[in-house]
């Protein structure tokens, strides 16, 4: 499952992301928030963790202003490896070297076209494993 989770800096990219995933018939879970009315992206990204957390197949796109907000919210979780990302190289690397659980986005800056080119690569990259994993068990 898809988890989708914004502030509203990030509400208007999460929203074309949606109507994304609706053409594509892809399930996602909207955690909020639900307007562009000012609102605390932690909230947001604590209610994402615990839904991506509920299920090891479950990934989170988390959207704020900038994506920093949001990638350090998330990653106060232990068992989240959120990514944030600029570019489909960088999402690509994140799904094959750190096994992110999370792509975190900036709302602010990432044009919607170049967003969903960067979330189908991180949705379709498989985790390589080997020393990467032991890597990852070093967090």
């Amino acid at each position: 499952m898809i988890i989708l989770a914004s502030d509203h800096a990030g509400y208007l990219l999460k929203e074309e992301l949606k109507k994304f995933f609706n053409k594509e018939n892809i399930i996602t879970i909207d955690v909020g928030c639900y307007s562009r009315e000012g609102c605390d992206y932690p909230d947001f990204a604590k209610a994402g963790c615990q839904k991506v957390l509920e299920d090891a197949r479950n990934v989170g796109i988390f959207i704020c202003g900038t994506g920093i907000g949001m990638s350090m919210a998330a990653n106060r979780n232990p068992k989240i490896r959120a990514a944030l990302c600029d570019n489909i190289k960088t999402a690509s690397i994140a799904r094959m070297h750190n096994d992110a659980n999370v792509l975190v986005l900036a709302g602010r800056t990432l044009k919607p076209k170049k967003a969903i080119k960067m979330v189908k690569v991180f949705l379709t990259t498989d985790f390589e494993g080997g020393r990467h994993a032991r890597r990852i068990k070093k967090l």
